[in-house]
């Protein structure tokens, strides 16, 4: 009952600015590797390629269709390109996607970029456990641009919160690589974790 009530005050906001994601709700979730038959999604694949190594991403375009055709779009444009992983929380999840943090000398103006258009909530049944891949958004829930999270741990208190639209399907070591990145005091690594997005047909 204890952990119940705990989780059920736990501040979860995913913001574009600058403010801290506070997710001390994940303390509370057990570290589990993702569940279900992602692997066998059919449909357009996505490859974010680090220096860390690679992950690959599936898409569940049936539970948010205008989340994955806008995560498409910007790939194949090249917009993530170049753009890095800006907060890593350990035990809880890496941010990236923001066209901000392509220029080094503004550091400052990090988890306040996206793109012009907004996307509408496509909320939807699929847990966040880890791997999965969410819609990061201001406290507007129909806010979200390009940036986006990958969760390291289930983190269910994020559920019908933020749009699950993809889950790494390999190379989740990836992922607990860039998570456990010195950072400053914003979540900020102070090693470049730089992305390069190739959409697979």
């Amino acid at each position: 009952m204890q952990r119940r009530i705990m989780v059920k005050f736990v501040a979860v906001t995913l913001v574009l600015g600058g403010s801290l994601l506070l997710g001390m709700g994940a303390l509370f979730a057990a570290d589990k590797a993702p569940v279900g038959k992602a692997e066998g999604v059919k449909g357009p694949k996505a490859i974010i390629k680090t220096k860390f190594g690679d992950m690959d991403i599936v898409f569940f375009p049936e539970k948010a269709p205008k989340h994955v055709e806008n995560f498409i779009a910007l790939a194949k444009s090249g917009f993530y390109n170049g753009t890095i992983f800006h907060r890593v929380i350990p035990g809880f999840m890496i941010q990236g996607g923001d066209p901000n943090t392509k220029d080094l000398n503004k550091p400052e103006t990090y988890g306040q970029g996206g793109p012009s258009q907004r996307l509408k909530a496509e909320f939807n049944d699929i847990p966040h456990r880890r791997g999965i891949l969410s819609m990061a958004r201001t406290s507007d829930p129909n806010s979200a641009g390009s940036q986006f999270f990958i969760v390291v741990k289930d983190s269910n208190f994020l559920d019908g919160q933020y749009t699950v639209f993809g889950e790494v399907v390999k190379g989740m070591e990836v992922v607990d690589k860039i998570v456990g990145l010195p950072k400053n005091s914003r979540d900020l690594p102070t090693e470049r974790a730089e992305m390069t997005i190739v959409v697979v047909e």
